[in-house]
């Protein structure tokens, strides 16, 4: 009897802490319970094509700045608050970091001004999907509250979820940390249990982010930043294509 209350209390501790089973791969939930869904933006269901990367460069020019020493780190670090990788990059110098963090928001809100920035294809209906199940959706970004402003009305998503959350939002401490995970599931009020939230992005910060937050389900998208191999390593749970296979994921409720 001692033996098997040990071995039950073991497996509810591995379940709400995302820890690594015995054969290596991260225990997971079913995937119905899951009424709180946080999204990421920029791969997860806004494309990108390629504009953090152009806004960086144009940031790092203005600040005579030499971005080609620079771009490796901001593209491993995708999904990390911005203000966090130039605060690394600049060497903890606050008012560097947040001059560059400045121009490097300008350039990115220039680029979504021009047009150049658009809804992954069927991440709008994919969302619509997941309200009409019942679930409460939240749309996260490691961009400063204006530009993640600008990007909702760009697409005219306003009013397309009930919150949205930046890192400003959550205390400032964006991914890999899981404040913007834990902040949607204490603002919505959605469900009482970690376990029964999902989380989706496009990056391995967006996937650690998720682990830490204790969130049941922790999909990783290919349509991003990282490739299957990174997702997995990070801890996702599932791997999809795009966003739009979460809404049948979550509806089916297999492991």
């Amino acid at each position: 009897m001692t033996e098997q209350m040990t071995h039950r209390a073991s497996e509810q501790t591995t379940h709400r802490t995302g820890e690594q089973t015995t054969s290596g791969e991260r225990s997971t939930g079913h995937t119905a319970g899951q009424k709180l869904v946080v999204l990421d933006m920029a791969g997860t269901t806004v494309a990108d094509g390629g504009l953090v990367e152009q806004a960086f460069t144009a940031a790092a020019e203005r600040l005579g700045e030499d971005p080609t020493t620079m771009i490796d780190y901001v593209c491993a670090t995708m999904g990390e608050s911005k203000i966090s990788v130039f605060r690394h990059l600049f060497g903890g110098d606050e008012a560097r970091a947040r001059q560059a963090n400045a121009a490097f928001e300008a350039a990115y809100g220039e680029l979504v001004d021009s047009g150049r920035i658009a809804a992954l294809p069927g991440a709008e209906e994919a969302i619509g999907e997941l309200v009409s199940q019942g679930r409460t959706v939240v749309l996260t970004t490691g961009f400063a509250r204006v530009t993640q402003d600008a990007i909702l009305a760009a697409l005219g998503w306003q009013d397309l979820v009930s919150l949205t959350l930046c890192p400003a939002d959550a205390g400032g401490r964006g991914r890999p940390c899981p404040d913007m995970v834990l902040a949607a599931f204490l603002r919505t009020g959605a469900v009482d249990d970690v376990r029964h939230i999902a989380v989706a992005g496009d990056t391995s910060y967006d996937m650690l982010s998720g682990v830490r937050s204790g969130a049941g389900v922790v999909a990783g998208v290919l349509t991003g930043a990282h490739d299957k191999h990174q997702l997995e390593t990070h801890g996702a749970t599932h791997v999809l294509g795009s966003v739009v296979e979460l809404p049948g994921l979550l509806a089916a409720g297999h492991r």
